[in-house]
């Protein structure tokens, strides 16, 4: 009996690490979010439950910058240049599109690049100049100012997963990388915070857009060029939401004139 009794404390010790192994994954990205509530059934208990009434009221209204610069007849333009068509998101692998590297043959990856890029102030690196040890970044999404590189997420403004949905599909690993790489454009890359960036994960701005009201027009627009410039497509619930998003902004910054 105290035998069977330690096996079953032993075996309980073992499903409760393994638990904690998940969560601790989940927390660090090694694992997708909902991992650990799918193998508790949570997820599909939470699906079950009704839905909250959500509020009648319509979102805050885009609000248009003099800062952002926008060319709207050029960004409209190259928005009508973008094909419409369904998404592939099928077959998708984050290791397929290979990033954080030094193309240019140096130690400074393109993380660190942007990093440096990004920074109000001088970046400090380490001694072999390689590492980025400090700065200073705001958040674009959501206006919180970092010192700790730790604290700052590079995020790609168009995702990964959803240029593999656009076209990047079809394109080599080479392509990819350049893509996952790209400092050559600020536009593809920037500097944001980790909770702002893992909030937006792979979702385009049909389901996500910054909650800093006023940086609304300027990610639009800048998602619009990234898609032109890599000639990524959008499907039409996409299309749809940054065309009338595009159109608001523009009404906004008239009233700045």
């Amino acid at each position: 009996m105290a035998r069977r009794r330690s096996l079953t404390l032993r075996g309980l010790f073992i499903v409760l690490a393994i638990l904690a192994a998940i969560a601790v994954a989940e927390r660090v990205d090694i694992l997708p979010q909902g991992t650990l509530d799918r193998l508790l059934g949570q997820e599909a208990q939470r699906a079950r439950q009704p839905r909250r009434p959500q509020s009648a009221e319509p979102p805050p209204p885009v609000a248009a910058r003099s800062s952002d610069r926008i060319d709207y007849v050029e960004v409209a333009r190259r928005l009508d240049s973008i094909r419409v068509e369904p998404e592939k998101r099928r077959g998708y692998e984050r290791e397929a599109w290979p990033h954080w590297l030094a193309l240019d043959g140096g130690c400074l990856n393109a993380r660190e690049k942007v990093l440096i890029r990004d920074s109000r102030r001088p970046a400090t690196l380490d001694a072999k100049g390689c590492t980025v040890k400090s700065g200073e970044w705001i958040d674009p999404y959501t206006g919180e100012r970092f010192t700790d590189p730790q604290m700052v997420d590079i995020d790609h403004r168009v995702p990964l997963e959803e240029a593999y949905a656009s076209g990047g599909h079809e394109w080599s690993r080479e392509r990819r990388a350049a893509y996952a790489n790209d400092t050559s454009d600020p536009l593809t890359l920037l500097a944001a915070s980790r909770e702002a960036n893992r909030a937006k994960g792979s979702k385009g701005p049909e389901e996500w857009l910054p909650p800093k009201r006023d940086g609304i027009c300027l990610y639009v627009a800048d998602w619009i060029l990234v898609k032109a410039r890599w000639e990524l497509g959008m499907d039409e619930r996409e299309r749809v939401t940054v065309g009338n998003i595009l159109a608001d902004c523009r009404a906004s910054a008239a009233q700045l004139r």
